[in-house]
């Protein structure tokens, strides 16, 4: 493609794009194009001017090659772009606020007064319905206020008033819905499924394949913990599935032979044959914003108790101006009370605030599923984390593999490799890798293999029962014993690993020791939370003590709690919330879910378990810790911005009153003022709440 370079300096580059024309689906590929190009941190494209903007941290003939093999026709090119962008949307709202102001405007300047007044007229219909409806209804809700001020204004002849109050009111709507509509997007590409691969059941046995080779009426197998990644029927087997968030069903449904199931939603436990509906991304996104638009989570404290104060305050100040006029007889001084609506500021300010926050999560890398959750990492005092994946890195290595009996490593590993790549978590990963590292391939010639959550896998091998999981669910569940004259053997194993037990037929087989390195930057988050004021942080893990200890002294927790179950760990979150504290729990695996579904807010990693990111109500990146501490930094700047706009509203709205009643300012500069100061508090409200250097700080700590 042919370009012309308008203006460059280090790192920066604007660029025109020589093409007749550039559609808004065409400003897609290229932005998406040239942000796959590494080195390329951020790129904006323009479609009205087709221009781009290109900053980067690599050479510039980089860039410049990239711009030069760069064509809007390249299937390469082509589908990089998701399935849903928000250009589409900027636009829309885009050109229904220009032509919002340019009517209004060119109304007041060119139309003769008696079209103008009979626009106004037909204007006001809609807002005076609204007033009545909710008469009708008994209620006296902002839509009464709104019907009052415009209706007097239209009694009182002065239409130019009664004009700019709609306007002003009309402004705020787009400006509410479009920042609704942005975050929910935002939002829901998100949450929308990330599934690379399944597991495709054949005649013979079950193939893991990528998702986009499984066609409509293909079998897939879904397990414990697993995403259901397409729509589709079950056929065999038996699963519970958490699906609230496609249906807002709260407790898990038991999905038998014959049921339908929906991408995106988990089996929590149990197994299942699915026989796919239809094929990957059709419909799962619509459905994750309409379980956005319609869930009750998108709504924090602190926007009921405004919205609920924004009706409160109505009789008041219907109260206000009747009052007004009883003492003063004077029709301006009492539409002066009128004129200037409290809640009108508070309805939208504050919803547009914290969905604002929302979005700009997003910019983190950081998924938010409702404002209350944010306010929830504001107040919090404790944060809980789990140790295996969360502390440590997402990809653990093995470092040994201890035989016992006279079983060989190969065999052993294969056998683990076989049963564990069934139900992925970073520990089971380790030994996969380890397994393909070796060269070892492990077709499966074991029976049907069973899940015991945050305990181990059971299966059976030329009918001996094979286990492999923890020393509790190996040796105290399972009643497995260590062969005869290899216990000096098993008492020498290294406690700086975590151990997998695996045995046959009820002894000890082999024992598969994971090194699982701390993240670089656990100690210095965990610092940073306390600078955050957080006062307790804990660690919680299925590792023995001796491993938890070391683990703990390293990255500066205030307590630690070794060889815990789920239920452990969700009920020490119980016990915080009875002593009156605000708990945050992170963690990444199916043995987190319950802890994640008790914190105040549950936050999970990315690249963990489907059922721990469906459970948790807000997700970050792996790459980084310091996500935690930008989160809760976004969260306390959301409500110091919540109760600046209280504060400001209050004060400058009953300021606007009191120089109304006093006769200082008219009734419509009244509006003026309150209508603007809304606008702006609006504004204000939708830019981001942390500087780029805040961000920056973060993560060089």
């Amino acid at each position: 493609m042919k370009c012309k370079i308008l203006h460059e300096s280090r790192g920066r580059i604007r660029v025109h794009l020589m093409c007749n024309r550039m559609t808004l689906h065409d400003a897609d590929i290229l932005e998406y194009y040239m942000r796959n190009i590494d080195g390329v941190t951020s790129v904006k494209v323009y479609d009205r001017t087709q221009d781009a903007i290109i900053i980067y941290k690599t050479e510039r003939k980089n860039i410049i090659r990239a711009l030069a093999k760069f064509s809007f026709k390249a299937k390469e090119a082509i589908e990089l772009v998701p399935e849903h962008t928000s250009r589409q949307l900027h636009r829309d709202f885009e050109d229904r606020l220009i032509f919002t102001t340019v009517s209004h405007i060119a109304t007041k300047l060119f139309l003769p007064v008696p079209i103008r007044t009979a626009l106004t007229l037909f204007r006001s219909i809609k807002y005076i319905r609204k007033g009545l409806k909710a008469l009708l209804s008994r209620k006296l809700s902002v839509s009464v206020l709104d019907a009052t001020a415009v209706s007097v204004s239209i009694i009182r002849g002065d239409f130019s008033t009664a004009s700019s109050v709609m306007f002003m009111l009309n402004l705020g709507e787009i400006l509410e819905d479009w920042t609704h509509k942005k975050s929910v997007a935002d939002l829901a590409s998100t949450m929308s499924l990330n599934v690379d691969k399944v597991w495709l059941k054949t005649d013979t046995c079950e193939v893991l394949v990528p998702i986009g080779d499984i066609q409509a009426g293909d079998k897939i197998v879904v397990r414990t913990g697993n995403m259901i990644p397409l729509d589709g029927k079950v056929v065999s087997g038996e699963a519970t599935v958490n699906q609230s968030s496609m249906t807002g069903e709260s407790l898990p449904v038991v999905k038998a032979v014959g049921s339908y199931v929906y991408a995106g939603t988990v089996a929590e436990e149990g197994e299942c044959v699915i026989c796919v509906d239809k094929a990957s991304g059709s419909g799962k996104y619509d459905r994750i914003v309409r379980m956005i638009e319609e869930s009750e989570k998108l709504k924090s404290v602190a926007e009921d108790k405004a919205s609920s104060l924004a009706d409160k305050l109505v009789p008041y100040m219907l109260g206000g101006t009747i009052l007004t006029y009883l003492l003063t007889r004077n029709v301006t001084k009492a539409m002066a009370v009128l004129m200037v609506d409290f809640s009108c500021a508070l309805k939208l300010a504050m919803p547009i605030a914290v969905l604002s926050a929302m979005r700009e999560s997003n910019d983190y890398n950081i998924s938010v599923k409702g404002g209350r959750f944010l306010e929830a990492v504001a107040n919090a005092n404790t944060v809980v984390f789990d140790k295996t994946g969360t502390l440590t890195y997402a990809t653990p290595k093995v470092a040994e593999i201890v035989t016992f009996g006279n079983h060989t490593e190969n065999e052993m590993l294969r056998l683990a490799a076989c049963l564990e790549e069934h139900y992925p978590h970073s520990m089971a990963n380790a030994v996969v890798d380890e397994a393909k590292k070796r060269g070892l391939s492990h077709e499966e010639y074991h029976s049907e293999v069973k899940y015991v959550v945050a305990h181990g896998i059971s299966s059976a091998v030329n009918n001996k029962k094979v286990i492999i999981g923890s020393y509790h669910f190996v040796f105290e569940d399972e009643g497995c014993s260590i062969p005869e004259g290899d216990e000096e053997k098993f008492h020498s194993l290294s406690p700086e690993y975590s151990h997998l037990y695996l045995c046959i037929s009820g002894e000890l087989a082999a024992v598969i020791c994971i090194y699982d390195p701390l993240r670089s930057e656990a100690k210095d988050a965990i610092a940073a939370l306390h600078k955050c004021g957080i006062s307790k942080v804990v660690m919680m893990t299925g590792d023995n003590k001796k491993t938890a200890k070391a683990v703990a002294k390293i990255v500066g927790v205030d307590e630690y709690y070794a060889e815990v179950l789920p239920e452990d760990k969700a009920d020490f979150i119980r016990s915080e919330k009875a002593k009156g504290r605000k708990v945050i729990m992170i963690g990444d695996g199916v043995n987190d879910s319950p802890a994640l579904s008790e914190a105040d807010a549950g936050i999970a990693i990315n690249t963990g378990a489907a059922i721990a990111k469906e459970i948790a109500d807000i997700t970050i990146a792996s790459e980084n810790l310091f996500e935690i501490v930008t989160l809760r930094k976004l969260s306390e700047a959301l409500m110091a911005r919540i109760h600046r706009n209280y504060r400001f509203i209050v004060s400058f709205n009953l300021m606007l009153i009191i120089l109304g009643v006093s006769g200082v300012i008219l009734p419509t500069t009244s509006a003026l003022f309150h209508n603007m100061s809304t606008l702006g508090i609006s504004l204000k409200s939708m830019t981001n709440l942390l500087e780029e250097k805040d961000f920056e700080e973060d993560n060089s700590l």
